[in-house]
């Protein structure tokens, strides 16, 4: 469902998008009363401003249905409206537009419309229609950039606008990249300012605000820097002023250090001042219960009224390395080395380990933001910076929750193709509490989604910030590897046997070497040396000895990669080994890795080079970095995929199937078999019918007028694990057999049965499951894996995030390492129809995407033959939807 919202415009800057209330038509008319007689004519095809005012009276009528409208609000003042009039087919509408001309060239009339599209299709809208006089270049080139399938038809100096208002690649496409550009663009101020002042700065040592200071100071940022401080005259060096009022010019940003009780005010003196970002130190807001989110909410709002942008609250900074930038506005101890990492950190502590370790290691960052509470800027924004930040090669992400995940994984699917993007993942506590009455609900937690979110948009997730630092490094120095094939060599056996048992546990495989390549190694290495690889060159291997068998494995075709192991012995000198490392990956295309055996740090570089070699510490560590850049490669291979049209969809059905049963139920209930078996079918999923009997005699009926053998199910839609409490019956080949299943199962079950539901026996085949959950987050996940009595005994499942592509539904169809070994005909069975298999897949979560209102849904089993696919059991809970927010929209949180 749409509701207001804050968005960005094209600059930058903030509007705010609300439905026209009641009682605002002075407003409206000053809108109007400011275009210019050629801009209302353009509007309303007629001079003066009669037509005007009598559009706007009916406009704020908001108790008539058959209309509505949107206005857009930029730092308080009604700066355009958009609205819709419903024609004789209540299913389109006309829309008319206006928008001050002051603010056009800012995507104000862009945004009214993509807006106006969600708020119309929740009110049952599917067409738009728009007449726009000819020489209306502004408005026909909204209509023409905004990504809809417009058709146009001139008439005279009319031109007729037609559109369907239902979201499609192309105007998704269309609307991420206006984002994108106005997102980058709102974050500048705070990313590359200019000038920056700091608000609460102490003249004591040890002072958040004081320390700040001295590193913005120190780390040498060349624009003016300020201090607001009434109780001092200088701050590390800085000349305070008393109040940022007193500036003595214009800034960018602002880094507040004040208690969480001021510092609402103290924003709202920034806006006053113009500043246009803000970084909000301060703990005490939402994180501190009932007060804190009342004073977060608030400092938002002052910040949003005026076009300003928020880090934090409650975090520990931000910092550019930029040449120009050289911005460090942290409290942290360790200097930032200038690199090509970006680095987003939702925790402020491990934020600061983080830039304390990177710094130990060497590890250069372009960008750190420390984004705390979340309130306004978060990993969503910064990825949109990184993107386009010329400076960034690599994203470091360590994210406790997602604001929007539909939006990260639509904008991580995009950075991943041209930058890695590498996310500490979140915590594998369950999702809540749930009762078990589904298996997919039952098998589902937290981690399953965020599992789900960066397997789809190529996140590379590791565990912990160890294992961060080991891949960020490699992916920073590195190239990627073309496969999976890792050669070993070192100067010790037994290392390189725990590297080689580490790359298999990794799903790597472990390179064997061509004879040619053994042979020219044979000539080099010391007599002794094993050379099929992994190979062991002893350890009295001489240091230009060691460099050519390196040179020699890395141009053998069969390998992708190479893990040099270098264990200390008294026979070279210290350097030999690792120097023999550098000279070798300075003269390959291929990734180069080295573990220095008794080092003390996890991981470091080999310096210098004319390519820097990371060097860890233990072979598993080099192995796990090396296997996760391997895995982004492989990602990187697949086909982007696209989410397919689907034929045969009847929308309006689905609807008013649930919307009948929330009627009848408004706090959700389980459908009824027969519902259920409707609601799925209107979406061309093919289904075993369905009747429902209440007797032995309507039993019988029932399967002599199906002709064939049938199956008797208890009609209880509560009832869980049916066969297991007698409520199935197979294989009733005569209605005397149906009725007699009648009369045991309703003596076994008694009014738990709920009746009796009776189906044609379905060919045999393989029992899969395709299942949904939905979470207030993430939305919808759909699970595949085999059916039936395995469903809890293997638990062998894959999963997926709505919306589905194509690449994503074969993918789940051949993840689960049980059914994608019977679906492909394990030991001479037929294999089973995949294609079909993939196309219920792309139909149910087309389905679970359209009806939010679907909270769980199993189809358990969906029987596979050779040449289909046919769901012959389906549980369908629905309920009021938990989040109905378009994910698609462009908006602020």
């Amino acid at each position: 469902m749409w509701s207001e919202c804050d968005v960005v415009l094209r600059d930058g800057a903030i509007a705010h998008l609300r439905p026209v209330r009641a009682g605002e038509g002075t407003g409206l008319k000053a809108l109007h009363a400011r275009l210019s007689d050629r801009s209302s004519y353009f509007r309303f095809f007629t001079s003066g401003r009669l037509a005007a005012d009598r559009y706007v009276d009916h406009l704020v009528d908001t108790t008539d249905p058959t209309h509505g409208a949107l206005v857009a609000v930029v730092g308080g003042r009604l700066v355009g409206v958009a609205g819709y009039e419903l024609l004789a087919d209540r299913t389109q509408a006309e829309i008319a537009f206006a928008v001050e001309e002051a603010q056009h060239g800012r995507g104000v009339g862009t945004l009214l419309l993509e807006h106006l599209a969600a708020y119309a299709r929740d009110r049952g809208v599917t067409t738009f229609v728009a007449q726009v006089h000819a020489e209306n270049v502004a408005m026909l080139g909204v209509f023409t950039k905004a990504g809809f399938p417009v058709r146009r038809h001139r008439d005279a100096e009319v031109v007729d606008i037609t559109f369907p208002v239902i979201p499609t690649e192309s105007l998704l496409a269309a609307q991420d990249s206006r984002e994108s550009e106005a997102d980058v663009r709102s974050l500048r101020a705070l990313l590359r300012p200019r000038s920056v002042v700091v608000v609460g700065a102490s003249q004591r040592p040890r002072t958040v605000g004081h320390e700040v200071v001295r590193n913005i100071v120190a780390g040498g940022f060349p624009g003016p820097v300020y201090v607001v401080n009434p109780h001092a005259t200088e701050v590390a060096g800085v000349t305070a002023v008393p109040t940022v009022r007193d500036l003595p010019g214009l800034v960018d940003l602002a880094v507040v250090a004040v208690p969480s009780a001021v510092a609402g005010e103290v924003v709202e003196d920034c806006a006053s001042a113009g500043i246009r970002a803000v970084v909000v130190l301060t703990a005490g807001f939402a994180e501190a219960g009932v007060e804190g989110r009342a004073r977060e909410a608030e400092l938002v709002a002052r910040a949003r009224s005026s076009g300003m942008r928020i880090v934090g609250p409650n975090c520990m900074g931000i910092v550019n390395t930029t040449a120009g930038v050289r911005l460090n506005a942290t409290f942290a101890v360790a200097p930032p080395h200038a690199g090509r990492v970006a680095v987003v950190s939702q925790s402020g502590g491990l934020g600061i380990a983080l830039l304390e370790q990177a710094s130990a290691l060497g590890l250069g960052l372009s960008t750190f933001v420390s984004t705390g509470n979340k309130a306004d800027v978060s990993g969503n924004d910064l990825l949109l910076w990184a993107e386009q930040d010329a400076d960034t090669d690599v994203v470091a992400l360590y994210l406790e929750s997602f604001g929007n995940p539909r939006k990260f994984s639509r904008i991580a699917r995009r950075v991943s193709r041209s930058k890695p993007v590498v996310a500490v993942k979140g915590g594998g506590s369950g999702a809540g509490a749930r009762a078990a009455r589904s298996h997919t609900a039952a098998a589902v937690t937290s981690r399953t989604h965020t599992d789900a979110l960066f397997r789809q948009a190529g996140v590379i997730a590791v565990d912990g910030l160890g294992e961060l630092l080991d891949t960020v490094s490699l992916l920073a120095h590195q190239p990627l590897p073309a496969g999976n094939r890792l050669a070993i060599v070192g100067n010790a056996g037994g290392p390189c046997v725990l590297a080689a048992d580490a790359a298999e546990a990794a799903g790597l495989t472990v390179a064997e070497l061509t004879p040619t390549t053994q042979a020219e190694l044979r000539a080099v290495l010391p007599a002794g040396a094993a050379v099929a690889g992994p190979v062991d060159a002893i350890a009295s291997v001489s240091g230009p000895a060691f460099e050519k068998a390196l040179r020699a494995v890395l141009a053998d075709p069969g390998v992708d990669g190479l893990l040099a192991v270098v264990a200390p012995t008294p026979l070279t000198e210290p350097d030999d080994l690792p120097a023999a490392v550098r000279a070798a990956a300075a003269h390959t295309g291929k990734p180069v890795l080295a573990v220095l055996l008794g080092q003390v740090a996890r991981v470091t570089t080999l310096e210098p080079s004319d390519r820097t070699v990371c060097a860890y510490s233990v072979p598993e560590d080099a192995v796990r970095a090396f296997a996760r850049a391997a895995g982004h490669a492989a990602w990187l291979a697949r086909p982007v995929g696209t989410v397919p049209d689907l034929t045969g969809l009847d929308r309006d059905r689905a609807r008013a199937i649930v919307n009948e049963a929330l009627v009848k139920a408004p706090d959700g209930c389980w459908l009824l078999a027969e519902h259920a078996v409707e609601l799925v079918a209107s979406y061309g999923i093919p289904v075993a019918p369905v009747t429902r009997v209440d007797s032995p005699d309507a039993a019988a009926a029932a399967a002599a007028q199906i002709g064939r053998s049938v199956v008797l199910k208890a009609g209880n839609p509560d009832l869980v694990h049916k066969s297991d409490r007698g409520g199935v019956a197979l294989g009733l080949t005569t209605p005397a057999a149906a009725a007699a299943a009648y009369v045991k199962m309703a003596a076994l079950l008694g009014d738990e049965m709920g009746g009796g539901l009776i189906s044609p026996t379905a060919e045999a085949g393989t029992e899969t499951l395709i299942g949904v959950v939905q979470d207030p987050a993430f939305g919808p996940l759909v699970a595949f894996g085999l059916g039936g009595v395995f469903t809890d005994l293997l638990a062998d499942r894959a999963y997926r995030l709505l919306p589905l592509t194509d690449v994503d539904a074969a993918e789940l169809v051949r993840e689960p390492r049980g059914a994608s070994r019977i679906l492909g005909g394990f030991r001479g069975a037929a294999a089973g129809d995949r294609a079909a298999v993939e196309d219920v897949l792309l139909r149910v979560g087309r389905l679970a995407d359209d009806i939010p209102e679907i909270r769980e849904m199993d189809v358990n089993p969906l029987i596979v033959t050779s040449n289909g696919a046919v769901a012959v059991d389906i549980k369908i809970r629905i309920a009021p939807a938990l989040d109905a927010t378009d994910p698609t929209l462009r908006r602020l949180r």
